[in-house]
Order: C-alpha cells, then structure tokens, then sequence
C-alpha cells in the first residue's frame, strides 16, 4: 500500500498516541473486555483496565471517558459522579441496565454488538482530543462566473489570516482545482484521488498533516487526473475528518447536485449563494437555491457585482435576496480579483479582503443565535 493510501485509510491510529488521553474500562467480563479492548485499538487508544472501584480517585476523575461493564455496575454504587461515563453490556432485553447506570451516573448505556461503531467514534474523538468542531461554510455560485470560487479561497485566505485552524475544500472535480488558483498546483501534498477509498473514520491529524499548506491554510483540491468524483463515503469521512479538528471549514461547492455534493451539503453550518445582482442571474440562482434548500438547514445570499462596467447591477443586494427569498449574508464589493479570479493573499487589504474578514467577526455568532445575518 501507498504511503498516501495507508494515511487516509486507517483509522486515528494513525495519529499521535497521548496517555493523558487514555479512556478507563472497568470490568470483570473477559469477554466483553476483549471487545472493548478490540474497539480501543481501532480506534488507536490504549486504555487502562481496573476490575472494580477504582484505588485511586484520581484516576477514576482524569479518565476523558469511563468504560464500566454491566458486571462491575454493581461494585460502583457510591463512587464520584463524573460526566463520560459509559454502561456496556450485551443483555438488550434487560429491564434494570437503566436503573444501574443511574446509580453510577452514567452518561449513556450501550448494547454490543450493536453499539460498536458509536463507541468506537467515541473513543477515537478521546484519543484526538476533539473539542468544538469546526465552523463549516459553502460557497456555491447562483451562476456560472459568480466568483463563488475566487469567494471561498478568499475566505479561508482571511479565517487563517485570523490565526484560526482553515481547511478549504474543493467539492468541485470540474472547476479546475482550488489549488491552480491559489497558485500552488505544484505545492506537496495529497489531492482529493488518494482519499477516493477512504471510509468510515479518517484520522484528522493523519488528514491535516498529508495535504498541501498554502497561505497558512490546508488545501484539499482536485489533481489533473481523470478521476471525477469520490464515492458519497469517502467526502462523509474526509469532511468529518476535517471538521473534527475544529477552527473553520470553507467548501467550494458546484453547482450540479450528486450524491458526493449532498454529502458535503448535509455537513455545513452555514451556506453562501453567490448571485450577481441581475435578473437573469437570480433565474438561475432560483433553481440552484431549491436543490440546495432541501440539504442546507441555513442558505444565506451574497450578493455580487454584476458584468465588468456595471456597478454593482441592475438590482440592488436587498431586492436581489427579496426576489430568492432568502437571508442576505452581504454584499460582495466591486474588486477587480473577482472578475480576474485572483485571490487575496494574506497580506491584501483590498475590498474583497475586508469582506472576508469582516465575515469572520460576525458571523460565528450569527450561527450560534441562528441569525438570518
């Protein structure tokens, strides 16, 4: 196997190990401790083991989570209450599990074999430590030439200018590769074809570390190979991957709607529809708002400027996103990068610069409130 495969097809145990990060596991069970000890190296952890209440309050209190099974519940009345503790078992039928892991607190009950790809998600976001995720926004123009891509490189341009983890990813395998028009195309670092394969969870520090770094920022772009679309399950894992590691996630989004776009939709935070402000533009832009209304929990439009020479268009931002009726998220200002796809870079302090970092003061909060804008 290829270095590139073997990195985005293991799981996190392919990231660094940290014992501090170590889940407990409580049980007598050999078997169902074989199981939970099978789970822990999927996921890349080695945990540590006690039989019954643990010597050392410490220990039991610095756990990041608590493994007790069925059969230790028992020895447990009275200990500490702490968030992250987990009861397993194996007895679906069991009309008392619930009453045993109230009496030791715990935060969830689990049912092997059932259970097993929850938990083991669960462990593994021990072991990568993973916090808050990432604030995850879509670009996608209302039309062709609405400078939706020149847009999202921008923006993660300036969320990375603001010192904050940025991920850009390019959902677009027609548009020509993000990576060409930040200039980098030759940069090191793998592209979306090494990840075609990849399923069920990618380890985000694995993903971080393999792909090029441009701007302060980490890119996922297309190659110039043949290959023009990743499989449903490999844009759900990478993208999950890349959300994980918190800070921003900024998508290049196409136009056409596939099973490979849906997945990428149905994991923003927020999505951005670039419309220049002319009528036949909000035409097109209609139809592309309803396919992607119906994944999208928050579409917000941003309003562009209209053909070279007419500023800003015919129609006015406001009336644009009355006519879609939509939320305006803002009103991209007159910048000739728009119109020769040149992206700002770090140091720019242009109009479209200013935008984008004015974008990043407001609207984290606007999405936490649900705010139209």
């Amino acid at each position: 196997m290829e270095t590139g495969d073997r990195i985005v097809t293991e799981t996190i145990a392919g990231d660094r190990w940290d014992g501090r990060r170590a889940p407990l596991i409580v049980t007598e069970d050999v078997e169902l401790l074989d199981d939970l000890l099978r789970l822990c190296a999927a996921a890349g952890v080695r945990p540590e083991v006690g039989h019954g209440a643990p010597e050392s309050r410490g220990k039991w209190q610095a756990a990041p989570l608590v493994l007790v099974g069925d059969d230790a519940a028992g020895r447990l009345r009275g200990v500490t209450r702490r968030r992250g503790v987990v009861l397993v078992g194996r007895d679906q039928d069991d009309p008392d599990v619930w009453r045993r892991a109230v009496e030791i607190g715990a935060d969830q009950v689990l049912m092997l074999p059932d259970g097993e790809q929850w938990l083991m998600d669960r462990i593994a976001d021990v072991a990568e430590g993973v916090g808050r995720p990432a604030l995850t926004v879509g670009v996608i123009g209302g039309r062709g030439g609405a400078g939706a891509s020149t847009l999202a490189c921008a923006l993660a341009v300036a969320s990375a200018k603001a010192g904050r983890r940025t991920l850009l990813v390019d959902a677009d395998p027609l548009g020509g590769g993000l990576d060409v028009l930040l200039g980098a195309e030759a940069a090191d670092g793998l592209r979306w074809p090494a990840f075609a394969q990849s399923r069920g969870r990618v380890g985000a520090g694995a993903l971080e570390e393999s792909l090029p770094r441009l701007h302060g920022l980490r890119v996922l772009s297309w190659d110039r190979g043949d290959l023009t679309a990743v499989p449903p399950e490999a844009v759900r894992a990478v993208l999950a991957a890349g959300r994980r590691r918190g800070g921003a996630v900024v998508v290049d989004l196409p136009r056409r709607v596939d099973v490979g776009s849906v997945e990428a939709l149905a994991q923003l935070d927020l999505a951005l529809l670039v419309v220049p402000q002319e009528l036949r533009a909000v035409a097109a832009a209609r139809r592309v708002a309803e396919t992607v209304g119906m994944v999208v929990r928050d579409l917000r439009v941003v309003a562009a400027p209209g053909r070279r020479g007419v500023r800003p268009g015919p129609l006015d931002a406001d009336e644009v996103a009355r006519l879609l009726g939509l939320p305006l998220a803002g009103e991209l200002p007159w910048d000739d990068a728009l119109l020769t796809a040149r992206v700002p870079g770090p140091g720019a302090a242009g109009p479209l610069a200013r935008f984008c970092a004015e974008f990043w003061e407001r609207v984290p909060v606007a999405v936490e409130q649900g705010e139209a804008s």
